[in-house]
Order: C-alpha cells, then sequence, then structure tokens
C-alpha cells in the first residue's frame, strides 16, 4: 500500500476570526457579512482536490456480497481484499509450560532392613514440559478492480485500483460497498469530508493551506463590496480587490505546491530511478562479463 501525509484537521474558525478582525470596518457598518463563509472554504478545499480531504482506513466485512460504507465516506482511494487460505500445517511453539508436582510412594520402606541402595525413595518429585501447538496459516492480500466504468466516478484520481487486472471487482451502489464475491473482509483506505458539531468542514493544519483559505476569504469580501459600490470609491474598491486577487493566486500556487510534496515512498523511487537510468545502455564483455 502507498504512502500519504496524515494532515491534523483542525475548525476554520480561527481563520474566519483573523479575516473578521482585518475587516472589522467593514463587518461593524454590515457592509460584508460572514455568511458564505463556510460556502468560500469549501470551494477552496474543492480547489485544492482531494489532498485537503481527511484520509482514513477501515474494514469492511462482506456478507451476501455487500457491506455498508461509513457514512462520512467521499471516495475510494484503496480497496485491498484480505482473506484467509483454508490451508495450513500445525508447528511447535517456541514457549512452554512447566508444572511439578510432589507425590509420596506407598511401601517404598516397609524393613528397614531389607533395605539398601536400590530402595526406592518415600517422596517423589516430578516435573512436567507441555509445549503448545498452533495452526500456521496464510492471507493472500489483492487490490480489487472497477467492477464498472460507474464506480470510477466514486474513486479518486490517485486510485491504485483504476489499474488493477484483479478478478475481484467491486462497485458502490446506495451507500453500499458491493462485490463479486459472496464473504470476505476488503481493506478500505478512503477520502471523507469531516465536519464538526458547528457544521464547519475542517481544513489541514498547514501554514500555506490555511494562508490560502484566509486570502480567498478577504478577496471574495472586496469582490462582495465592488458588486454594492456605486459612488466615487469604487476605485479605491478596485484597486483593492486587484491587490486581494492577487494574492489569494499566489497563496494558491503556495498551497498547490504544498499538497504535491513528494513522499517518502516516491523520493526513494525516484531515486532508484535515477540510480538505474542508464542499465539499458550496458555493453556484454566476453572478458568479465558486462561493462558500462
Amino acid at each position: 500500500m502507498s504512502y500519504y501525509y496524515k494532515y491534523k484537521f483542525i475548525s476554520p474558525e480561527p481563520t474566519f476570526a483573523l479575516v473578521k478582525e482585518e475587516f472589522k470596518s467593514y463587518f461593524d457598518t454590515g457592509a460584508v457579512d460572514d455568511l458564505l463563509f463556510p460556502k468560500w472554504t469549501s470551494m477552496c478545499l474543492d480547489k485544492l482536490g482531494k489532498s485537503s480531504l481527511s484520509i482514513q482506513e477501515t474494514f469492511l466485512h462482506i456478507d451476501d456480497f455487500t457491506s455498508r460504507l461509513p457514512d462520512d465516506f467521499d471516495t475510494v482511494r484503496e480497496a485491498w481484499l484480505v482473506t484467509d487460505l483454508p490451508t495450513g500445517f500445525p508447528y511447535r511453539q517456541a514457549n512452554a509450560v512447566y508444572t511439578q508436582s510432589t507425590f509420596k510412594v506407598e511401601g517404598a520402606h516397609d524393613s528397614l532392613d531389607s533395605c539398601n541402595e536400590d530402595c526406592s525413595p518415600e517422596i517423589v518429585q516430578a516435573v512436567y514440559k507441555t509445549s503448545g501447538f498452533a495452526n500456521f496459516t496464510f492471507k493472500k492480500v489483492s487490490l480489487l478492480s472497477p467492477g464498472n466504468i460507474s464506480v470510477r466516478k466514486d474513486c479518486s484520481l490517485d486510485c491504485a485500483n483504476i489499474h488493477s487486472s484483479s478478478l475481484e471487482s467491486f462497485d458502490i451502489r446506495d451507500n453500499k460497498f458491493v462485490t463479486n464475491f459472496r464473504c470476505g473482509d476488503v481493506h478500505l483506505i478512503f477520502y471523507k469530508k469531516e465536519i464538526n458539531e458547528d457544521g464547519y468542514q475542517l481544513i489541514p493544519d498547514n501554514y500555506r493551506i490555511k494562508k490560502y483559505i484566509e486570502d480567498y476569504i478577504k478577496y471574495k469580501c472586496i469582490e462582495t463590496l465592488s458588486n454594492s459600490v456605486i459612488d466615487e470609491t469604487s476605485k479605491q474598491i478596485e484597486n483593492k480587490l486587484e491587490r486581494y486577487e492577487k494574492k489569494s493566486d499566489e497563496a494558491y500556487i503556495m498551497a498547490q505546491m504544498e499538497i504535491q510534496k513528494q513522499t517518502l515512498d516516491r523520493k526513494v523511487r525516484r531515486m532508484k530511478d535515477v540510480q538505474n537510468r542508464f542499465n539499458s545502455y550496458e555493453i556484454p564483455d566476453n572478458s568479465n562479463g558486462w561493462r558500462r
């Protein structure tokens, strides 16, 4: 399975409070309000794509070809079939249990005169060692393939299942995960939208992303003012609108670069590709095998 960054998600309310404080004069006069702040935040996150959503993992137990999806499910990132194969063999465990018992031998010394060194002792202590056995089983893990074209709308652009050629497939209908096998377990990695108790969509706790949301909301506030001003101050509002639009676009570029950072897995793969990029140009040498 692939690696991915796990952002911490926080409420956007501190960002809303910062914008309202900096534009305090506009809010005090009622020229603008915060009614559309959640909508503008959702527009920013949608523009950034699935990278702005939380990634969660869960196990689905398939019973009679179906399983219910989580309520906060958005799209599939990876879906793996995990099954126990019936074949296996027993093996002895490394640990053991020791028990001790003590008992008296009846009639061991019936006659003290006739007893010699070969006589049995009256008290006998026995130590027993018990080793456990366990059954060694195998697990089969395979990447499910989309069952049809329509299910791809429920898969993210980076969904690993799109290019899978597995015979086991899946579909999503009526908030249910539908498969072509009757029973089994599926390890599902999915995107979800996290909503807090106030109804706000949570945002990643990342400076660049929070800065982009802040600048975009400021730009939309100035745009709202420009649509309502008709007197001589319209020129000043237009200048502010142009300035904040530029800041919003620059913040979006920085946020986009932030969410596209390479993971550790991708960096390792890239280093290996660079190291082996000339392997196809190796020339055979009769003396010692190969030479570059």
